[in-house]
């Protein structure tokens, strides 16, 4: 059975950072594209950002540009979203997907993506 586990989310300051983990059991991450995507309370769900199945390709909204770093390490089986200078609106629940192909101009649409995981809780408040 195919599952993606998101885990280092928690509560942290403004300000202060984060590294989330998507890890997979059943298949091999490294011949997929990961996407991270957020979704807060009433709002919809917004993608965040997306690597390539090489890594050779990264992409990110606009809202995190400079801020978030997505990386992944096919050996450990695991892409990462290191989140830095973190404030309150970034407050969500972080997923992570994956799918075989993602078109480039589509990265941010969720429905492109086949795998969920669970989704991790990232709060960021003083």
């Amino acid at each position: 059975q195919l599952q993606l586990v998101e885990s280092g989310g928690g509560l942290v300051q403004p300000g202060g950072s984060l590294r989330l983990s998507c890890s997979a059991s059943g298949f091999t991450l490294a011949s997929y594209a990961i996407g991270w995507f957020r979704q807060a309370p009433g709002k919809e769900r917004e993608g965040v950002s997306c690597i390539s199945d090489s890594g050779g390709s990264t992409n990110y909204a606009d809202s995190v540009k400079g801020r978030f770093t997505i990386s992944r390490d096919n050996a450990k089986n695991t892409v990462y979203l290191q989140m830095n200078s973190l404030k309150p609106e970034d407050t969500a629940i972080y997923y992570c997907a994956a799918d075989p192909q993602i078109p480039e101009n589509y990265w941010h649409l969720p429905d492109e993506y086949k795998y969920w995981g669970q989704g991790t809780q990232v709060t960021v408040s003083s």
